[in-house]
């Protein structure tokens, strides 16, 4: 078992920043690969960024690449996403997410086994 728990989320510019955090405890977080994923108003859960767990390698979706930083911190189970250059599309609930397989295994899905509680960015023009 993995319980995700996320940081606070909040109101921003566009152009602005913000970083999301989310904590990690049970399994060995070292071991999981981790990700983030969103989900705007009437629309389905999309994949924001993933990074495997052993040497961190990231991926992106294409509409957050050179805006957004996935990382990690293994001594402290967290891991970060930093958002800069936030556009008013990025206005969505956002969630943490693990799962024991490798990051290859998951990132062309929303199967992932565990979830965070959501946190909602909203991005104003």
């Amino acid at each position: 078992q993995v319980l995700l728990v996320q940081s606070v989320g909040g109101l921003v510019q566009a152009g602005g920043s913000l970083r999301l955090s989310c904590a990690a405890s049970g399994r060995a977080f070292s071991m999981v690969t981790m990700g983030w994923f969103r989900q705007a108003p009437g629309k389905e859960r999309e994949f924001v960024a993933a990074i495997s767990c052993s040497i961190g390698i990231t991926y992106y979706a294409d509409s957050v690449k050179g805006r957004f930083t996935i990382s990690r911190d293994n001594a402290k189970n967290t891991v970060y996403l930093q958002m800069s250059s936030l556009k008013p599309e990025d206005t969505a609930v956002y969630y943490c997410s693990a799962d024991p397989s490798p990051v290859l295994n998951v990132i062309n899905g929303i199967d992932w086994d565990y979830w965070g509680q959501g946190t909602q960015v909203a991005v104003s023009s």
